[in-house]
């Protein structure tokens, strides 16, 4: 391991300052987990009396309703005059129960509503309760009270048993104010305490209550607790409710510590209390931890990918150089080493630079010798285009001079002089486009004499381009290759089209022919021979061709094609290489693009 910390400078460097970085994270990472853990207590205590306040605004609208509905039913005039009767009249009971039952109904946390007559023992009540020995019933008020909420009981129906909270007042004549009977509304424990899960106290870990006056347990998550006296199970709790109003506190220790909320509901006198186990901090600061252990490891993570950053910039001279040195390429010149320092690197890149400058230097003659080499060649290949025509061309006029038809011959000889002169162009490799046009009009002129009605020529050239210099003989092999391996094999009479046009800034030449065409497996001949090997050139100009070979040899190896295709790569590049696309009975394209020069260059 020493050995491979020396062995690098980067690597020293790098180990360093990122130690001294990370050291200074982790204090950081450490700070911030005990102020997330404080700030999370405190998150859970004011969430929890939020909690308490909606469930207390919720049981205080039940509340209030129940009272409402007593108000309404203590005054109501039927059931005034059903009391005050010195008999149970049966039919007008019934009409009032029905009426109860109906209320009693449209509040599902009401499970019951009963009146409890002076004067007679038959009582109202819209539930049916069963007696029993565990089962108990709501005292009659007592004295003058006004109103009265009992404690939580159980009593039993046909689903079970079913604890009730109950508002007890008594009910007055509202003639003489004496005593008629008495009202009880009772509400459903566990509508009250529905939905108090889903509030997820505590991450769901957290218990509600409702406490009564006297500590009894009036409602509860843990239905178990029920009726129980707070006082007597958790004496803690129930000193610290007696405080006013609300707040929080903690009780407890060990692993039976907790965190108490409690909140006073007003008109009964009730407490609402939640409790939270203490562990539950422990599992969202558990959470934290992680969260602060992730946040420090990317950070660490972070910064020592910046400290690798800036060590590789400072190394990075050293490392380039010797990556310049390992790595030369003999096809490509020497990255030039720039250094901003006059120190020892400095100078070793200074000394490399002149290293490369020599080599660049040897490569560029012997670069300019392959250069006059392929020129020499090229010339070579595009002097074979004449002669070879010249040859056919005589051989024409010998045959022609048989047949001793002297206007033709003059024709033929007219047509041949403008195309040779045309072809030498004072020996300037490039030439306007209206000039390689006419040229190709001469070259037609005289095979349209060799070969009678046998094709027609049609020219497309754009007006813009005709003063536009280019290469100089492109088309005459094209149209050749059109003539002797499109039309000549096809019946009857072949049209070729010359077509020359601007597209931004290229000029696109189009060789159209509707000859015979070419099969699938001749095509991707000929495109594969366009560039041709050495072997090859040397068969070509070793061949002894008869009259009839020429077309022959260029059927097969594609010679003027290869020839154009070369120049074509030669003076413009890559982008304006020959493309050809050919099909049975359909004809021949063949095609290129060249940049559009204002002169020659």
């Amino acid at each position: 391991m020493g050995r491979w910390l020396t062995s690098s400078l980067q690597r020293k460097l790098s180990v360093v300052v990122t130690a001294s970085m990370i050291v200074p994270l982790l204090a950081l990472g450490l700070f911030a987990f005990l102020i997330s853990s404080r700030i999370t207590e405190q998150k859970t205590k004011l969430s929890g009396m939020d909690t308490l306040k909606q469930v207390e605004a919720n049981l205080r609208y039940m509340l209030q309703d129940a009272e409402t509905l007593s108000i309404f039913l203590i005054g109501e005039r039927d059931i005034q005059q059903y009391l005050s009767s010195d008999e149970d009249d049966v039919q007008e009971r019934v009409d009032i129960l029905g009426r109860m039952t109906n209320l009693a109904a449209s509040k599902k946390y009401i499970a019951n509503i009963a009146i409890y007559p002076e004067r007679f023992d038959t009582a109202l009540s819209t539930a049916t309760w069963y007696e029993s020995s565990n089962v108990s019933y709501p005292p009659a008020p007592r004295g003058d009270a006004v109103k009265a909420w009992t404690g939580v009981y159980p009593v039993q129906n046909y689903a079970g048993i079913q604890n009730v909270i109950t508002l007890v007042r008594p009910i007055r004549s509202i003639h003489d104010y004496r005593p008629i009977g008495w009202l009880a509304i009772s509400l459903d424990e566990k509508a009250i305490s529905k939905g108090w899960a889903a509030l997820g106290l505590g991450m769901g870990e957290g218990r509600l209550e409702l406490i009564g006056p006297t500590g009894e347990i009036l409602s509860s998550m843990d239905k178990s607790r029920l009726g129980q006296s707070l006082e007597k199970i958790e004496p803690e709790v129930h000193t610290l409710i007696q405080q006013e109003g609300s707040g929080t506190a903690t009780y407890g220790s060990g692993n039976e510590k907790r965190t108490l909320l409690y909140y006073p509901e007003l008109l009964t006198g009730w407490t609402l209390t939640g409790t939270v186990p203490y562990d539950q901090y422990k599992s969202e600061n558990g959470y934290i931890l992680i969260l602060t252990a992730v946040a420090v490891s990317l950070s660490a993570a972070i910064s020592a990918g910046l400290v690798w950053f800036t060590v590789r910039r400072v190394t990075r001279p050293l490392r380039v150089l010797t990556r310049h040195l390992s790595r030369m390429d003999p096809d490509r010149p020497l990255p030039l080493f720039r250094s901003e320092s006059d120190d020892e690197i400095g100078k070793l890149g200074e000394s490399y630079n002149l290293l490369g400058a020599h080599i660049e230097r040897l490569k560029e003659e012997v670069i300019r010798g392959e250069a006059r080499k392929k020129e020499a060649d090229l010339r070579a290949l595009q002097a074979q285009i004449n002669p070879h025509f010249l040859y056919n061309t005589l051989s024409s006029i010998h045959w022609i001079a048989l047949m001793s038809e002297e206007k033709r011959i003059a024709e033929m000889v007219e047509g041949l002089s403008d195309f040779l002169r045309i072809s030498l162009n004072q020996g300037r490799d490039y030439c306007p486009v209206g000039q390689e046009i006419a040229h190709i009009r001469h070259y037609v002129r005289v095979q349209s004499i060799r070969f009678p009605d046998k094709f027609a020529v049609h020219y497309i050239v754009d007006p813009a381009l005709e003063q536009r210099m280019m290469l100089k003989l492109l088309l005459q092999p094209l149209v050749e290759n059109a003539m002797i391996h499109g039309i000549q094999p096809k019946a009857g009479m072949g049209t070729i089209t010359i077509m020359v046009r601007q597209e931004q800034e290229r000029m696109n030449v189009l060789v159209l022919d509707d000859g015979a065409g070419m099969e699938r497996d001749r095509l991707e001949h000929v495109r594969s021979s366009l560039v041709s090997s050495d072997e090859e050139e040397q068969h070509d100009s070793n061949h002894h061709w008869t009259e009839k070979e020429p077309m022959k040899q260029t059927s097969q190896g594609g010679y003027g094609l290869r020839n154009v295709n070369e120049r074509l790569l030669l003076h413009y590049g890559a982008e304006a290489q020959l493309e050809v696309d050919s099909r049975v009975g359909g004809g021949t394209r063949i095609s290129f693009s060249i940049p559009i020069l204002e002169e020659s260059p």
